[in-house]
C-alpha cells in the first residue's frame, strides 16, 4: 500500500492520540497535499521544524499501529465481509430456493451495510 495511504488511514484511526498541532501538520501534508514550506508558513515554525514534526508524528502511527492493530484488524474485517459476499452472491445465483436466495439478499445487505 502507497504511503500516502497508509499513513491517512493510520491518522483516521489513531489521529485522536497525537497532539493537535501534531495531527494537523500531518493531515495538512498527507491529506491536503501542502508542502512543508506551505505548513510552514501556516504554522509559524521552520521548514525543518515541520519535517520533523512530522517524521516523529509517522513513527508514532507506526508504532500504535504495532501495538494495537486497528487498521490490522479494520484490514481483515473487510476482507472477511467480500468473502461474505462473495459467498452469498454464489448462494443466491445457485439456488432455486426462493427462501434461499432469500436470506442470501439478506446476509449481502447486512454485510454491505457494514462496510459503509
Amino acid at each position: 500500500m502507497e504511503k500516502n495511504i497508509e499513513i491517512s488511514l493510520l491518522l483516521d484511526f489513531y489521529g485522536g492520540l497525537l497532539k493537535p498541532d501534531a495531527a494537523q501538520m500531518i493531515d495538512l501534508y498527507y491529506n491536503e497535499d501542502l508542502s512543508l514550506s506551505e505548513i510552514a508558513a501556516q504554522t509559524g515554525i521552520t521548514r525543518q521544524g515541520v519535517r520533523d514534526r512530522i517524521k516523529r508524528c509517522e513513527q508514532n502511527l507506526f508504532e500504535l499501529e504495532q501495538k494495537l492493530g486497528m487498521l490490522k484488524r479494520f484490514r481483515e474485517l473487510e476482507q472477511g465481509l467480500d468473502r461474505i459476499l462473495e459467498a452469498a452472491g454464489k448462494i443466491d445465483s445457485e439456488t432455486d430456493n426462493q427462501r434461499i436466495k432469500d436470506l442470501a439478499q439478506s446476509i449481502k445487505a447486512e454485510a454491505l451495510g457494514l462496510k459503509e
